[in-house]
C-alpha cells in the first residue's frame, strides 16, 4: 500500500498517459521501470523531485512538523524496515526525543538495514565507551562507512591522544568532528600543529579539549597561532590550548573586535589570556552582552577590575536571572539588618545554586519573606549605594 501511493505520486510528476491514450505499438518507457517495482529506480533513501504523501506522512507520525516532513524529499521504501530501524534505536538506549532528533536531521538513516549496516557501528562505538545515543544530536556520522571511514579515523585519534578512554572523552564533547575527512582534514591539521612548535602531548589535549580543531584549515591555524601569540600565549601551555579553542569558533575580525572591546575596559593582554584559561567561552558572547556585563560589576556592583578578571566565570552567568536576583536577596537583608554590607559579595555571587540558596534565601524565609520574592525576581535589584559603601572583598 505504502509502495503503491508514491508509485501513483510518481506518475503523476512525469504525467505518466493513461492506458487508453497510448499507442501499444509505441513501448511506454515507463513499463519497464514499474515492471521491476518503484524501489529499483530510486536506491533508497535518495532523493526525489518532490515528497511522497505517504513518507511525509510517515515522518509527521515520527515527531515531524507538517513543513519539516515535506521539507525531507525522501521515499521510504518499507514502512517495516524503517520500523525495525526505530526499533533497533530503542534497544541501544535511544530515547524518543533523541528518535525525533535523527529524524529531523538524518531521515535517509529511517532506509538503512538496521542489522548489516547500523548496528555493526553502534557496537563500534559502544565497544570504545561512546554511549550510542549521543550521536542523537550528529545522526549523519551512522550514514558513513564504518571500515573505510569511522575506524581508520578512531586509529588515528588513537595514535594521537593514546587511549581508548581519551579518544571516548574527546568524541563525546564533539562527535562532529568524526565527520572530517581522515586524509584532507584530519592528518593536515595534526601536521600543521605540529609544525607550528605544538608538542605532541599538547596536540594530544588539544584534541581531548575540543576535537571540533580538526575541521580548521592550516592557513586559518597558522592565522589563530598569530593571534594568540600577539596576546603575549606561549605555545604549548594550557593556556595556548584554551586559546586555540575559544580562537577557532570566531573569525579573526570578531575575535581581535573582542579582545579590543575588553582592552578598551583596561584589561592587559595578560590578564585576557589568563582569563581565557579558566572561562574560554568569555569571548563567544556578543559585544553588546560582554559591554552589558562588565558595566554592571564595574558600575553598578562597584567590583574592581581585576576582582572580574580573577573571576572570569562572572562573565559567563547571566545577569538578568542569576546575578541581579542574589544581588536582590542580599540588598533585602541587608535592609532588614541580617546581614553587614560588607560582605564578601563575590563569595555570594559565585557559590552554587544551592548553598545560596540554603546560606541566604531559605535561612532567612521566615523572618524575612521578601528574600524568597527578590530570589524569584519579584523584587528588582537597584544597587547597594543606599548601604553605606558595600566594598566587596575576594573571597
Amino acid at each position: 500500500m505504502f509502495t503503491s501511493i508514491c508509485r501513483r505520486r510518481l506518475l503523476r510528476l512525469h504525467r505518466i498517459p493513461s492506458a487508453a491514450g497510448t499507442n501499444p505499438s509505441q513501448p511506454n518507457p515507463m513499463n519497464a521501470l514499474l515492471s521491476r517495482g518503484y524501489s529499483s529506480a530510486f536506491p533508497a533513501g535518495s532523493p526525489i523531485s518532490e515528497p511522497c504523501p505517504a513518507t511525509v506522512s510517515y515522518l509527521i507520525s515520527r515527531g515531524l512538523s507538517p513543513t519539516a516532513a515535506a521539507a525531507r524529499k525522501l521515499r521510504i521504501r518499507s514502512t517495516e524496515r524503517t520500523d525495525a530501524v526505530l526499533a533497533l534505536f530503542r534497544s541501544y538506549g535511544f530515547s524518543d526525543v533523541h528518535i525525533t532528533k535523527i529524524v529531523r536531521q538524518a531521515p535517509v538513516i529511517l532506509n538503512l538495514d538496521p542489522d548489516r549496516i547500523l548496528r555493526p557501528k553502534l557496537d563500534f562505538f559502544a565497544s570504545l565507551g561512546v554511549q550510542p545515543p549521543r550521536f542523537a544530536t550528529t545522526p549523519i556520522l551512522l550514514t558513513r562507512s564504518l571500515n573505510k571511514h569511522l575506524v581508520p579515523c578512531i586509529q588515528f585519534l588513537r595514535g594521537i591522544v593514546g587511549t581508548d578512554r581519551d579518544v571516548c572523552r574527546a568524541i563525546f564533547r564533539n562527535p562532529r568532528a568524526l565527520g572530517a575527512d581522515l586524509e584532507k582534514q584530519m592528518r593536515p591539521c595534526v601536521d600543521t600543529l605540529r609544525r607550528l612548535g605544538l608538542r605532541e602531548e599538547s596536540i594530544s589535549k588539544l584534541l581531548i579539549l575540543g576535537m571540533s580543531v580538526l575541521l580548521i584549515s592550516p592557513d586559518r591555524m597558522c592565522e589563530i597561532f598569530k593571534d594568540l601569540k600577539a596576546l603575549g600565549a606561549r605555545v604549548n601551555t594550557t593556556g595556548f590550548l584554551y586559546g586555540i579553542r575559544a580562537r577557532s569558533c570566531l573569525s579573526r575580525e570578531t575575535w581581535l573586535r573582542k579582545v579590543a572591546l575588553y582592552q578598551s575596559f583596561g584589561v592587559s593582554e595578560g590578564e585576557l589570556l589568563k582569563a581565557l584559561k579558566q572561562q574560554p567561552t568569555m569571548m563567544l558572547h556578543s559585544e553588546e552582552n560582554i559591554t552589558k556585563k562588565l558595566r554592571f560589576y564595574l558600575d553598578e556592583l562597584k567590583l574592581e577590575l581585576s576582582d572580574v578578571m580573577g573571576h572570569p566565570v562572572l562573565m559567563g552567568c547571566s545577569v538578568e536571572k542569576c546575578i541581579k536576583p542574589r544581588c536582590a536577596v542580599l540588598d533585602v537583608l541587608m535592609r532588614e539588618g541580617k546581614i553587614e554590607p560588607r560582605i564578601k559579595l563575590l563569595s555570594a555571587l559565585l557559590c552554587t545554586t544551592s548553598k545560596f540558596s540554603q546560606r541566604y534565601v531559605l535561612r532567612y524565609a521566615h523572618d524575612v519573606p521578601d528574600v524568597v520574592k527578590a530570589y524569584k525576581g519579584g523584587i528588582k535589584f537597584e544597587g547597594f549605594r543606599d548601604h553605606g559603601g558595600l566594598v566587596p572583598v575576594k573571597p
